[in-house]
């Protein structure tokens, strides 16, 4: 039985697309459950069909239920250890968790004031303090990442792995919103964005055409 991930719009879910990243970078089969967001209570409900959180994603794998995007990629790496989510070397490991569960739990500024939207034209903002104190931080992970794993590959930690997949949606966010880096990190986003999991989340998301004007931003 192939496993079931359940997500929102692509345009938009960015926690959607860090487990569906995870998974299709890494070539393991799942059928994809796409329920639009903040459509009405019909929708509500179907996402409370498949998890009691009554949010997305949510794995589904035979009687087991996962949700939340992180929890999902920690059993993705439990239930496909040849994929190497996570980084063999036990201090690296432990690295690319730690940062992970930092993305998971912060950066509320910079999430607020550069939603994902991958439709939006591309144009700076004025960003507060804590945003840009945001920005710099990811920055800092980064280039940090970069310049101690470098020589196993050109991701975070050589080759693509559950950091990447948790950092991919700020991807997106800086290039929409203009937000200029250092070099190292532009090098990073730019391998980001020729992986190819990542340019056909991005192919579909450009074709979506509904609207949810609470995410749409100046």
């Amino acid at each position: 039985m192939a496993l079931k991930l359940v997500i929102g719009n692509k345009n938009y879910s960015s926690w959607s697309m860090r487990p569906w990243l995870a998974l299709r970078a890494n070539d393991i089969a799942f059928d994809e459950v796409f329920i639009p967001l903040y459509t009405g209570d019909a929708d509500k409900r179907r996402i409370l069909d498949f998890t009691p959180s009554g949010k997305v994603p949510a794995l589904i794998d035979g009687d087991i239920t996962i949700w939340d995007s992180l929890a999902i990629i920690e059993y993705v790496a439990e239930r496909f250890p040849q994929s190497r989510i996570w980084p063999e070397d036990r201090a690296r490991r432990a690295h690319a968790r730690s940062i992970s569960a930092e993305m998971h739990s912060g950066f509320a500024a910079l999430r607020n004031e550069c939603g994902m939207n991958l439709h939006r034209l591309v144009r700076a903002v004025a960003l507060s303090a804590d945003a840009r104190a945001d920005v710099a931080r990811v920055e800092q992970i980064w280039i940090e990442c970069r310049e101690r794993y470098g020589k196993f590959g050109p991701f975070l930690f050589g080759a693509f792995g559950g950091a990447d997949a948790m950092f991919a949606p700020v991807v997106h966010r800086f290039r929409s919103f203009a937000i200029a880096v250092a070099p190292e990190a532009q090098a990073y986003m730019d391998t980001m964005m020729a992986l190819p999991a990542f340019q056909q989340w991005t192919t579909a998301a450009l074709a979506e055409t509904l609207i949810i004007d609470r995410f749409e931003t100046a």
